[in-house]
C-alpha cells in the first residue's frame, strides 16, 4: 500500500546534537555492516524519542474480570521524565547495534511501557493470550441454550439488537449496559433452536447523546453481506453460526515453516480469467496448483478481511473479524487455506490494522459519535484521520482498541489457520506524522523523536509477542519504508518483533531506471548498493514489483518493459522484435537478481511471474464499472506458442534453485564485482556464484569470475537457455576449473578479493549461476544436474572457512561484509581486470 515514492523530503528532527550522523555513501539505514555512530549531546530535558513520558493509567476495577475487563488509556499529553535508565544497558539491540545506546532514553521507556502495558493485561485479563480471545466474548456468542450479544459502546444512551429474527423491531431486545461501557443481553433460545437462525441478518441500534438511534453493523461481526440485487447497497451484519454438518473441519496440518519464505502475493477476487469477482473456492482449485508448480512455499492473501469498496484493494477495511463476501463464506475461505497447506504452502494474511475504513453505515468508524478518544475506537481531531487515506487513526493505548486489535489477529490465526501475516502501513503507524511528506535517510534522529508514535511501537510489541506465543512458527512482515532500526528483532531484544520487512526501495529504483534511465546508464554500483542496503540483523523480503505496481497509473515492469508490442510480438511463431528480446531478457534478470541478492526472502504478484500485460482497473465509475482489467489472463501463459510461457518457466526454475540450494536462507552475499564498462555483476551467495551481464551488446568469452571456494564449477541456472526463450548460447555440460589468485588469506592479493577465479561465457543480458561440484558425488556419478545436489548444500556456510566472512558468532550476532567495488584514493573504480 505504501510506495517510498510517495514520501517527500522534510525530516522533522527534535533535538540537536555535536553530529548529524548520517550513512556513508552507501546509502542509509545503517548500510551493509554495523556501524558505531557518534553520541548525542540533547537540547532537550525530556526523554530521548519520545513526547510521551508518565502513562496515565485509568484502571476502573480492582479486581480480575474476563467478560468486560476494565477500560485503560494510556495518554501521552503530559510530558514529564520517568527514571527509565535502569537495566538499558541489557538491550539486546545495543549489542547488535551500539549506535542505538546513543537512545537508550527511548528504548528505556518504550520497554517500560510495554512491560507494564503486560503486566495489567496479566492482573485484570489472566494473560495476553486470554485478552486476545475477545471474540469468545464480545460479538455473538453460544452459550448453554443461549445466545450472549455484547458491544463495546460507552458512547450510547441505550441500546437494542434488530434483525430478521425479530422484524428489524428492538423493542423487545433492549440491551444493558455496565460500568465499563459494554452492552450486552441473553436471547434465549426458542424451542430448543438458537433464536437467531444462521446466516440471518442483524444489527446494534443504540441512541447517541444527541438523542439520535443509529443502526451499525456488530463490531465483531463474523460475516457481513448486501443484497446484490441492489446496486451499491449498504452491508448488513449477519450471524454466522452453521452447524456441524455445514462447518468447515480442517483436513491438513499447517506445513513446516520454511527456511526462507517465497511468497507469492494474491488477491481472490481478481484470480480469474473472467472478468468476475472469483471465490475462495475457484482460486484453491484453479490458482493454488499453478502457485505450488512455481515452487513457491508460501501464499500470501490480500483482501482478506471485509471492504465495502472493492477498488480499495482491501485497504479500507469495515468488519475486521469478517472475510469478504464477494468471495464466498467463512467455510470456503477455511478450505482454500486447508488446500494451500496440503500442498505445503504457507498462508499469510495481509492484516490492516493501520487505519479503518471512513464508512459510517458499515464500518467500525460508525461507532464514533463525537465521543472522547477515551470512549472510542479511534482518536479524535486530526490525529485520528488519515488525510492521504481518508481513512480513521486508532487510539492504541486505549484498553478495548488493544483487545479489539490482538483478538483480531488470534481470529483470524486460530479459527482460520493462518500461518502469519503481513502488516500493512506499518510506517503510517510509527510516527505521528505517518510518512507524509518525509524522506527517510537513514539518520537515527527520523526514527527516536518526538514524532515516533509509541502507543503504536507497544501495539506491535503486543502483536508480536501474542503471535509467536501463539503460533512460535509463525511469519510476520512489516510493510515499512522508514527502515526503523529494531523492527525486525526481537521483543526480548529491545525490537519490535517481526521476522522481515519489506526491502520496498528496490522497486522504485527498478521503475526509476526503467523510466528515466537508457541502458547504458545503468549503474551495476548503484543497483547493487540498492539490493545491498539492509541491516543484514534484520531479515528482508526482496521484491521487484508489488500489487502496488501494477494498479491502474502505473505499469507492471513487463508492460514498461514491452508496452504496446506485447499485444502483437509475444507469439513464438514470428520472430521477436527487438524490444521483445529486450524486455523478456530485462524481464528475467531484474527478478532474479533481486531475488537473489535482495533480502532473505522474495515476492511476487500474482501474474507477474509470466510478464502479466497492463494494470490492474477494479470496476468503477470512471471505466463503467468493467471487471475487464480486474483479472488475470491465464490462458497466455497457457498458450503454448506464446512467450509468456519462457518467463513462467524462469520463474519456476529460480524458485526450484533456491529449493535446491537454499541460497536465501544464507547470510554469506558477498559481491566481487559492479564492472561499470563490461555492465556485468558478479557475486556470491551462499556457495553459488552468479553473473550478470546487463551489456546489451557485448558477449564476454573467458570472462574471469573470483569465487571462495576452490574446484570446479557448471552451471546451475542459464537465463539464456532454450526453455527460457534464449538462443542457449552457454553450455550447461562444460566443466570449469577455478585457479589460485594471490596469496592466501590477503584478500589484497587475491582476484576481486577473493582467493579463487575460473573463467565463463557471458552473452548480453543474461545472467548465470555457477554451483561448485562436490568430487564424493563425482564418484557416484550424482553431478550431471545441480538437482542432484539438494542434500551437499543444506549448510553452505558450514563447509569452509572464509577470511572475509564473520558468520554466526557466539551470542549469534550475524556481521555480513558485503565488499562492493569502491573508489581509490583518484576517485577512479578499483576493479579488477580481465584477462
Amino acid at each position: 500500500m505504501y510506495s517510498s515514492s510517495t514520501l517527500l523530503s522534510s525530516p522533522v528532527l527534535w533535538f540537536s546534537s555535536t553530529t548529524s550522523w548520517k550513512n556513508s555513501a552507501a546509502g542509509p539505514v545503517s548500510g551493509r555492516c554495523i556501524k558505531k555512530q557518534p553520541g548525542l549531546v540533547l537540547s532537550s530535558p525530556y526523554l530521548l524519542g519520545c513526547s510521551i513520558a508518565n502513562p496515565v493509567l485509568s484502571v476502573m476495577a480492582n479486581r480480575k474480570v474476563h467478560s468486560t475487563s476494565v477500560t485503560a488509556v494510556l495518554t501521552d499529553d503530559e510530558p514529564t521524565v520517568a527514571n527509565v535508565d535502569e537495566g538499558t544497558e541489557n538491550i539486546g539491540l545495543f549489542s547488535l547495534d551500539p549506535g542505538l545506546k546513543s537512545y537508550k532514553g527511548h528504548f528505556g521507556y518504550r520497554i517500560k511501557r510495554y512491560s507494564d502495558q503486560k503486566n495489567l493485561i496479566e492482573k485484570y485479563e489472566g494473560g495476553l493470550e486470554e485478552f486476545a480471545q475477545g471474540y469468545m466474548k464480545f460479538g455473538f456468542n453460544r452459550k448453554e441454550g443461549c445466545i450472549v450479544y455484547r458491544e463495546w459502546a460507552p458512547a450510547a444512551q441505550e441500546a437494542e439488537l434488530i434483525g430478521d429474527f425479530n422484524g428489524w423491531n428492538g423493542s423487545g431486545h433492549k440491551m444493558e449496559k455496565n460500568q465499563f461501557g459494554v452492552w450486552s443481553i441473553k436471547i434465549p433460545d426458542l424451542d430448543g433452536s438458537p433464536a437467531i437462525p444462521h446466516n440471518s441478518r442483524v444489527k446494534f441500534r443504540f441512541k447517541h447523546g444527541n438523542g439520535v438511534w443509529v443502526d451499525r453493523i456488530p463490531a465483531w461481526i463474523k460475516y457481513a453481506t448486501q443484497d446484490p440485487t441492489r446496486f451499491a447497497a449498504p452491508y448488513d451484519g449477519v450471524f454466522w453460526d452453521p452447524p456441524p454438518t455445514e462447518r468447515y473441519q480442517f483436513k491438513h496440518p499447517r506445513p513446516p515453516k520454511p527456511v526462507a519464505p517465497r511468497i507469492y502475493e494474491a488477491h481472490v477476487g481478481m484470480s480469474s480469467s473472467e472478468p468476475r469477482v472469483n471465490s475462495y473456492r475457484e482460486f484453491a482449485d484453479d490458482v493454488l496448483p499453478r502457485i505450488s508448480a512455481n515452487n513457491y512455499n508460501t501464499v500470501q492473501l490480500m483482501a482478506v478481511m471485509e471492504h465495502s469498496y472493492y477498488a480499495s484493494f482491501g485497504y479500507h477495511v469495515t468488519n475486521f473479524f469478517a472475510v469478504s463476501s464477494r468471495s464466498g463464506t467463512p467455510e470456503d475461505l477455511k478450505y482454500l487455506i486447508d488446500k494451500a497447506h496440503s500442498l505445503g504452502l504457507e498462508v499469510l494474511m495481509d492484516v490492516i490494522h493501520s487505519h479503518a475504513s471512513n464508512n459510517i453505515t458499515d464500518g467500525l468508524n460508525g461507532f464514533d459519535v463525537g465521543q472522547s478518544s477515551q470512549d472510542s475506537y479511534f482518536h479524535t481531531g486530526d490525529r485520528g484521520y488519515h488525510k492521504l487515506w481518508d481513512s480513521r487513526l486508532f487510539n492504541y493505548a486505549n484498553w478495548e482498541v488493544l483487545r479489539f486489535l490482538l483478538s483480531n489477529l488470534r481470529w483470524w490465526l486460530d479459527e482460520f489457520m493462518f500461518d502469519g501475516f503481513r502488516f500493512d502501513g506499518i510506517t503510517s503507524m510509527l510516527y505521528h506524522h505517518h510518512g507524509i511528506n518525509m524522506s527517510f535517510t537513514g539518520d537515527y534522529n527520523e526514527y527516536f523523536s518526538e514524532a515516533t508514535d509509541v502507543d503504536a511501537v507497544i501495539y506491535l510489541m503486543l502483536a508480536n509477542d501474542l503471535i509467536h506465543s501463539i503460533l512460535p512458527e509463525a511469519t510476520v512482515i512489516a510493510e515499512d519504508v522508514s527502515g526503523m532500526p529494531g523492527l525486525g528483532r526481537p521483543v526480548s531484544e529491545g525490537g519490535v518483533g517481526f521476522d522481515y520487512r519489506l526491502a520496498m526501495g528496490i522497486p522504485d529504483k527498478w521503475i526509476d531506471y526503467l523510466k528515466n534511465k537508457k541502458d547504458e546508464e545503468w549503474s551495476m554500483h548503484e543497483i547493487m548498493g540498492t539490493l545491498t542496503n539492509r541491516r543484514y540483523t534484520e531479515k528482508c523480503v526482496a521484491y521487484a514489483e508489488s500489487h502496488d505496481q501494477s494498479i491502474v497509473g502505473d505499469k507492471a515492469i513487463a508492460f514498461l518493459l514491452m508496452d504496446k508490442e506485447m499485444y502483437t510480438g509475444m507469439s513464438c511463431l514470428t520472430e521477436a522484435s527487438p524490444v521483445i528480446d529486450r524486455g523478456i531478457a530485462l524481464h528475467k534478470m531484474i527478478h532474479f537478481l533481486t531475488m537473489s541478492s535482495g533480502g532473505e526472502g522474495y515476492l511476487n504478484f500474482m501474474g507477474n511471474e509470466f510478464g502479466h500485460p497492463e494494470w490492474i482497473d477494479f470496476p468503477r465509475e470512471g471505466n463503467d464499472w468493467s471487471y475487464n482489467k480486474c483479472r488475470r489472463q491465464w490462458d497466455l501463459v497457457d498458450t503454448d506458442h506464446l512467450r509468456f510461457k519462457f518467463l513462467n518457466e524462469f520463474d519456476r526454475a529460480m524458485n526450484l534453485l533456491d529449493e535446491k540450494f537454499n541460497f536465501l536462507a544464507s547470510s554469506k552475499l558477498f559481491v566481487s564485482c559492479t564492472d561499470e564498462d563490461d555492465k556485468v555483476i558478479v557475486f556470491e551467495r551462499g556457495d553459488l556464484v552468479f553473473v550478470f551481464n546487463f551489456h546489451p551488446e557485448n558477449t564476454y568469452e573467458g570472462y574471469k569470475v573470483g569465487c571462495d571456494l576452490p574446484g570446479k564449477y557448471r552451471v546451475a541456472l542459464d537465463s539464456d537457455a532454450w526453455e527460457f526463450g534464449g538462443p542457449g548460447r552457454v553450455g550447461h555440460d562444460v566443466d570449469h576449473f577455478t585457479s589460485p589468485e594471490g596469496i592466501p588469506g590477503v584478500p589484497e592479493t587475491n582476484f576481486n578479493n577473493r582467493p579463487n577465479s575460473f573463467k565463463v561465457l557471458s552473452p548480453p543480458r543474461t545472467c548465470v549461476v555457477y554451483y561448485r561440484v562436490e568430487e564424493v558425488v563425482e564418484e557416484e556419478g550424482k553431478n550431471d544436474e545441480p538437482a542432484e545436489l539438494a542434500n551437499a548444500y543444506e549448510d553452505d556456510e558450514s563447509s569452509h572457512e572464509d577470511p572475509y566472512y564473520s558468520g554466526e558468532s557466539e551470542d549469534d550476532e550475524v556481521i555480513i561484509r558485503t565488499d562492493i567495488i569502491t573508489e581509490d584514493e583518484d576517485g577512479d573504480d578499483s576493479k579488477a581486470k580481465n584477462q
